[in-house]
């Protein structure tokens, strides 16, 4: 016991040492911030504008650069660039006559698939204005090349040592029953849905055969998205592109430039050569690089509400309960999504969704707010990277739904997962009694598993959930609730399949929603309105003071490992709510 006393004190000192370290930290950053007097950039008056994607992260909205809070609060050392700060920045060069063309390095993109795509529609319109784009490679992979094939040329560099990683898409999946059999926990997974895998890690050893189903499809779609682009720019047949890739046949630079994948390979003095020869200059000191966070910060501001607004709420995180400010939660967004219905500037709202879902008591709340902002103005959806349980939910009642071909849209499914742990307090030699007032009053203590009558209480309530998110789906796409049920059970789709099975409306990008939302509106041109954006990011004091004071944020036990949501589950618990229902999807993907 004594050991135990003094481990728990050493622990807290240390964490009371940390919090100190970190508070002189922010002290340090704080003085640098105000020193160099906010993040104004100056670029050359003419030069190349680099977009080398290594060097910066693209998020739903732009975050706060006059100073590195992300280094403290995301351990991410870049800058954050919103995506539609992106595209627009792009669409600016297209005319700015101090950027000559683009020099693309896509490696070490940070982006999900369906950014990759937005990213490269408005490169494709930025070549339309006459210039250039150039991109440059050593070491490419599925997403790099997809977006550098957008490019006039591709340059690879000469040297080996690397690694292609253009081998197509995959993914794994967890199972961890077998562990959690030898320390003894016994997690109850109550669901409706063969295809909802929300879980199902904890369960079984294996996956399902649903499970793997919808894997496998939804791989293939994507797949079938990147390919498809890939060989229409290189002009090569699609059959033979993946010919090459089933057989490795695209190891080295020289076999990128066989197979007509890359245009020249190049050192770096023959690039630098290249790229001046290109800029007009006869000297690498006159070539000038403008980094594109730097463009970004310079050429596109902050949109300030005029008479005439189309507001974009971005629904970007997880759906939770309560005023967290860094996930989609409830309580917030209701009030965020009231202000913008009685603003009367506001004319028309895009929803812009990037979430796999979450709570369904929090959704309920969202969808209940925005049905009556679209009762007094136009409300179109934009999907991102995801739009899935409880983001559909929230979304699929809007006038007209765009998604990129990538997005993982639908599982319109539920469960419920409560862990128990009495054979892991038998293990360690802890004895539990239980004293109740009625017969089912300890089934959340979480030291017993459900009996029969409870485990039937309990998949009552998913059952009549999984009922009103299908009939609500079926009455804003104006379907059948057979047809919806059909679709849904839990099953996750990409963009391009779910337009087909009618769950969306349109392939189209984040500025097509503003557009056509504009348009309901009754705006005829970009210049008869402005874009307001709603949260505002967090800037970096608000980051410090929300580090350093209390939030209302839910519990994230394990959270960024796959055991996340038996965390969110014993984070439920351990606040006297271990019965949470939850529409969410299982896992997110990353694009490499």
């Amino acid at each position: 016991m004594k050991d135990f006393v003094k481990t728990m004190l050493a622990v807290v000192c240390g964490y009371i040492v940390l919090r100190i370290i970190g508070f002189l930290f922010f002290m340090i950053l704080i003085g640098s911030a105000l020193a160099t007097g906010g993040g104004s950039v100056s670029l050359p008056r003419r030069g190349v504008l680099d977009m080398d994607l290594s060097a910066f992260t693209i998020a739903e909205q732009t975050q706060d650069m006059t100073a590195s809070s992300s280094v403290l609060f995301s351990g991410n050392m870049l800058p954050a660039v919103g995506l539609r700060d992106a595209v627009e920045a792009i669409k600016v060069a297209a005319s700015d006559p101090a950027v000559q063309y683009i020099l693309l390095r896509a490696e070490g993109a940070t982006a999900g698939m369906s950014d990759l795509e937005e990213l490269r529609a408005a490169l494709t319109d930025f070549r339309r204005s006459g210039k250039a784009v150039i991109a440059y490679m050593e070491n490419p992979g599925n997403g790099s090349y997809y977006l550098s094939t957008v490019a006039d040329k591709i340059y690879m560099g000469t040297q080996h040592g690397g690694n292609s990683s253009l081998i197509g898409l995959s993914g794994q999946l967890t199972f961890v029953k077998d562990v959690l059999d030898k320390v003894g926990v016994n997690v109850q997974l109550i669901r409706h849905g063969k295809y909802k895998s929300a879980g199902e890690m904890f369960i079984r050893n294996s996956a399902s055969p649903e499970n793997r189903e919808q894997n496998q499809v939804m791989i293939n779609s994507a797949w079938k998205v990147f390919s498809g682009a890939i060989s229409a720019a290189r002009e090569i047949p699609e059959d033979e592109f993946n010919s090459l890739i089933d057989n490795l046949a695209l190891n080295f630079p020289e076999d990128f430039l066989a197979n007509k994948l890359a245009d020249e390979l190049v050192d770096h003095e023959a690039l630098v050569q290249k790229l001046c020869t290109l800029a007009q200059v006869s000297d690498s000191k006159d070539l000038r690089l403008m980094a594109f966070p730097d463009y970004v910060t310079a050429r596109i501001g902050e949109s300030f509400p005029g008479r005439n607004n189309v507001a974009v709420i971005y629904m970007d995180g997880e759906i939770v309960d309560g005023k967290d400010y860094r996930q989609v939660a409830g309580d917030r967004f209701v009030q965020i999504i009231d202000e913008v219905r009685k603003d009367k500037s506001v004319k028309a709202v895009v929803l812009r969704v990037n979430s796999p879902g979450g709570s369904v008591s929090a959704s309920v709340k969202i969808r209940t707010a925005l049905d009556l902002l679209q009762k007094e103005k136009p409300l179109v959806a934009s999907y991102g990277n995801y739009a899935a349980s409880g983001g559909y939910w929230i979304s699929n009642g809007c006038q007209k739904i765009y998604s990129d071909a990538t997005t993982i849209t639908g599982s319109i499914g539920v469960f419920s997962m409560i862990p128990e742990f009495s054979e892991v307090t038998k293990k360690v030699g802890v004895g539990v009694e239980t004293v109740g007032s009625n017969k089912h009053s300890d089934m959340f203590s979480l030291m017993r598993p459900f009996d029969n009558a409870e485990l039937a209480y309990m998949q009552a309530s998913v059952e009549d959930i999984y009922e009103s998110f299908v009939n609500l789906v079926a009455s804003s796409r104006g379907k059948e609730p057979a047809e919806i049920d059909a679709i849904a059970q839990g099953r996750v789709w990409t963009g391009t399949d779910a337009l087909e099975i009618g769950l969306v409306d349109e392939i189209g990008t984040l500025q097509d929603a503003i557009s056509y939302a504009a348009a309901l509106a009754d705006f005829h041109a970009s210049d008869e309105y402005s874009v307001v954006n709603y949260p505002k990011p967090l800037t970096f004091f608000e980051e410090m003071m929300l580090s350093f004071g209390q939030t209302n944020e839910e519990p994230t036990i394990l959270a960024g490992t796959p055991f996340a949501a038996m965390g969110k589950a014993l984070g439920s618990a351990v606040k006297g709510n271990p019965a949470v229902v939850y529409a969410r999807m299982p896992y997110s993907l990353e694009i490499k």
